[in-house]
């Protein structure tokens, strides 16, 4: 077999699947003793398999029997048995890996195998597919395996109530989308109750199109937001003035970084339109914010390529499938000035309440696999982010297609009419034709094109996506003419018709290279599937974005000099190796920008672990009153020692201070006076005043009963963590748009941005606990305690449209304490007291 491995794939690969090969014979030599049991029998086997685990046997030892028997369990409930290749790409995924195999070789089938083995630890396994439809599909057909082998099944769905989830997660495996097991993370670390939690602790993942979900969508935080009081009338009048402006003249457009910037003339123009002296006063910033935005909308965001107009709305196109992106929403106003740009409703920015990105959600399981036909070109990546090794297992048949040179033309024009002209060709033949474009604007000028044609055909898009399934599964009949975005149905099979396999098989083509050679890898993968013959072809033109931006002027000049027309293209593997080269340039730009995004990300993922581990706490602690207490000692000792700095000797002390201060925080009025504290040093200072807090929270816990008093403590710390959490997420995004403008003073911006970043954790940290001790010691307590969420939230991907937060609950206070008129009225409405009850 070794031979075989090494024709296919390359030296490394072939040595560690080799390694594996006496796993595949141990399951062979299983399976004759599992193919004589009964059904039942086959049944029973998996709680032998939970009972042996418990008792202390390991995965690895349990493998070869446990996999045989998901292969004869396989073969009975759904008519499928695994091959022995597929056999090895499921020992790569137990074992935390990525398992790449070529489209068509039956990756969900795989997937049962080390979903399996893992799920008889009881600590249930996740199944991550990349849209709700593929879900379904595979929980509803796998589901009829786990069944007969007496597993349970959960399907997380979005729209699903908290019931509904938490029995999903406490299946033995649940099917979910990426997007969804994220935002449930997110969501319960928001509950109050931890009843509300629908997540386990994570356990594994096995993730499907892999590369998808951790690479493409990497960049993509995941975000629960609600609305900021921010006035669009701004975006109307940036929007208006750029409309104005000329290039070159008032501003200039680096099409390479796709970066506008405004010239002096350009600057001069927007001071006399907006009626300023200096558009860089401090006073202008966010004016100037929302010109270079409005400049954005107008010369970098092109309509039906980045963005469509969808029932009044503008909807983001996902560059890497083609797919419309429901509910996701550009960040820092940049959808509000396309918006404005389409004339269209401005919504209200918001903001963000709870936020993670996939890379750290996924990096939290114990144990992480993947699966997908394209991952090789990423695999430093996988192994740097994720620890995960990238093995390509070999097909089933041998691979027969045939990839044809790309065509180069010299304009646009000329590679188009090519184009049409040999799907017309092929299309007469009877040979069916995937046509694979980057843009809904390509694919809706070649459907125009065929139209005039009269060549029949079918156009998937990020505009008509609701039957993919059924366009993409007809795609392999004759005559059969499809042109699909970079979606291409991923996770569908193309099946070819009668008489097809003659005719050559399904013919893929190219209408332009994408940045990324794996999507240029997943378009040709649709065909040649399983043995399948295929060809496949790029149509490529010296004024395609990629040719464009990677100096396509030399071979410009070259074509000129040999006289060549438009109509005439050039063949050639040194053009598709400069092609190529190109590509890995700028898969390398994008995976250092990913990486830049990881090591931001990773200063608050400290951050946030912190805060939701003390939430947990919070929920789970039986009695809170030793971290309030901790709360109410580090507020008054850092009261004091502000009051009593060392540098200073005691004469200069401001001692009035520290009893206007403590009087006003954590004791009433008179409480501690300025005779008691005189002549003593700060530590006894301390000392002293949290002895009277102590007496005043025994007292305060005699009047409203331990019980009402544990609770409350635990409402108060909920309310005020969320609070200043949700508060400092958002100061954290400010701070991180701006940070970059430090590299002009020769400093580091990411340690810029951790130095800052840890001193305005620590000042929040702060802030909740002089906050909490405030209303553990002043506020009066209800006798109905709720515990409410601070803000209701909505799951989106960047920002999102409006959505009201929920009114803080008002506390009644006792008449009488002293509060400092400027201090936070202790009644709950985040006033200032002289605004509130202090009138």
């Amino acid at each position: 077999m070794l031979g075989l491995l090494r024709k296919v794939i390359g030296d490394t690969d072939a040595r560690h699947l080799k390694k594996l090969q006496k796993y595949i014979d141990d399951i062979e030599a299983q399976g004759e003793d599992i193919k004589k049991l009964s059904d039942d029998g086959l049944r029973k086997k998996t709680d032998g398999f939970k009972q042996r685990y418990q008792d202390g046997e390991k995965l690895e030892a349990l493998l070869p029997e446990a996999f045989a028997v998901v292969r004869e369990g396989a073969t009975r409930s759904l008519g499928m048995t695994h091959y022995p290749v597929q056999l090895l790409g499921g020992i790569v995924l137990h074992r935390g890996d990525i398992s790449e195999m070529k489209t068509g070789e039956g990756k969900t089938l795989v997937a049962t195998l080390a979903v399996y083995l893992n799920a008889i630890t009881g600590k249930g396994v996740h199944v991550v597919t990349v849209n709700e439809y593929l879900a379904r599909r595979d929980a509803a057909d796998m589901g009829e395996l786990y069944n007969f082998l007496g597993l349970t099944v959960g399907l997380n769905l979005s729209g699903m109530t908290k019931e509904e989830k938490h029995e999903a997660y406490l299946a033995d495996v649940t099917y979910g989308t990426n997007n969804e097991f994220g935002f449930d993370y997110l969501r319960d670390n928001m509950v109050t109750y931890k009843e509300q939690m629908v997540q386990r602790p994570l356990h594994f993942a096995i993730v499907d199109e892999v590369d998808s979900i951790l690479v493409d969508e990497a960049r993509t935080p995941l975000i629960i937001s609600g609305s900021a009081q921010r006035t669009t009338e701004l975006y109307t009048a940036a929007n208006s003035f750029v409309r104005m402006l000329t290039e070159e003249e008032d501003y200039t457009y680096d099409e390479k970084a796709k970066n506008v910037q405004m010239t002096d003339a350009g600057v001069s123009k927007a001071e006399r339109a907006f009626n300023i002296d200096n558009l860089f006063d401090s006073e202008h910033v966010q004016l100037n914010h929302h010109i270079n935005q409005a400049l954005k909308a107008h010369k970098v965001m092109i309509r039906d390529e980045d963005y469509v107009v969808d029932d009044s709305e503008v909807a983001i196109v996902d560059t890497f499938t083609g797919r419309l992106m429901k509910g996701r929403r550009y960040s820092d106003g940049l959808h509000q000035a396309i918006e404005a740009k389409e004339g269209l409703e401005i919504k209200r920015e918001s903001m963000t309440l709870a936020s993670i990105t996939f890379q750290n959600y996924f990096r939290m399981y114990e144990k992480l696999a993947g699966m997908t036909g394209t991952a090789k070109t990423e695999e430093e990546e996988f192994r740097n982010i994720y620890g995960m090794n990238v093995y390509s297992v070999p097909t089933n048949e041998p691979v027969v297609r045939e990839d044809k040179p790309d065509l180069v033309f010299k304009s646009m024009n000329g590679k188009f009419k090519a184009i049409i002209e040999e799907i017309h060709e092929l299309h007469d033949k009877g040979q069916p034709v995937l046509v694979g474009t980057v843009s809904v604007d390509t694919s809706e000028l070649i459907s125009n094109m065929l139209k005039k044609k009269k060549v029949p055909h079918n156009v998937l898009n990020a505009k008509n996506h609701e039957h993919e399934a059924e366009i993409i599964e007809n795609a392999g009949q004759p005559k059969a003419v499809t042109i699909a975005t970079n979606m291409a149905g991923r996770g569908t099979d193309i099946k070819l018709g009668k008489g097809v396999t003659e005719l050559g098989g399904l013919f893929v083509l190219g209408t332009e290279r994408h940045e990324s050679r794996r999507i240029d890898n997943q378009l040709r993968g649709r065909s040649g599937r399983q043995g399948d013959p295929g060809q496949s072809r790029f149509f490529l033109s010296l004024e395609d974005t990629l040719m464009r931006r990677f100096g396509s002027e030399n071979m410009g000049k070259m074509m000129e000099r040999m006289g060549m027309d438009e109509d005439q293209p050039i063949e050639s593997k040194l053009v598709s190796r400069a092609v190529e080269q190109a590509q890995k340039r700028v898969e390398g730009n994008n995976f250092d920008a990913r990486k830049q995004l990881l090591q931001y990300d990773d200063v608050m993922r400290e951050q946030r672990d912190v805060i939701y581990e003390q939430r947990m706490e919070v929920l789970e602690s039986e009695n809170l009153r030793p971290v309030v207490e901790k709360m109410l000692e580090s507020t008054v000792e850092r009261n004091v020692s502000l009051y009593t700095p060392p540098d200073e000797v005691p004469e200069d002390w401001n001692l009035q201070g520290i009893v206007d201060v403590i009087n006003a925080t954590v004791l009433n009025e008179q409480e501690v006076t300025l005779s008691e504290i005189e002549g003593l040093e700060s530590e006894e200072m301390v000392e002293l005043i949290n002895e009277k807090v102590q007496d005043e929270y025994n007292r305060r816990e005699e009047e409203f009963t331990s019980e009402t008093m544990r609770e409350f403590e635990r409402v108060i710390l909920l309310r005020t963590v969320d609070s200043k959490w949700t508060s400092h997420i958002d100061q954290m995004d400010q701070l991180r748009q701006g940070i970059h403008l430090r590299a002009y003073g020769q400093n580091d911006p990411l340690r810029e941005y951790k130095f800052e970043g840890f001193e305005m954790f620590e000042a929040m940290i702060a802030s909740i606990e002089e906050e909490v001790s405030r209303y553990i010691m002043k506020a009066q307590i209800q006798s109905n305690l709720e515990r409410k969420q601070v803000a209701e939230g909505k799951a989106v991907h960047r920002s999102t449209t409006d959505n009201s937060k929920e009114a803080k609950s008002k506390t009644p206070f006792r008449k009488g304490e002293t509060i400092g008129r400027n201090d936070i009225c202790p009644c709950g409405s985040g006033k200032k007291y002289k605004q509130c009850h202090g009138k």
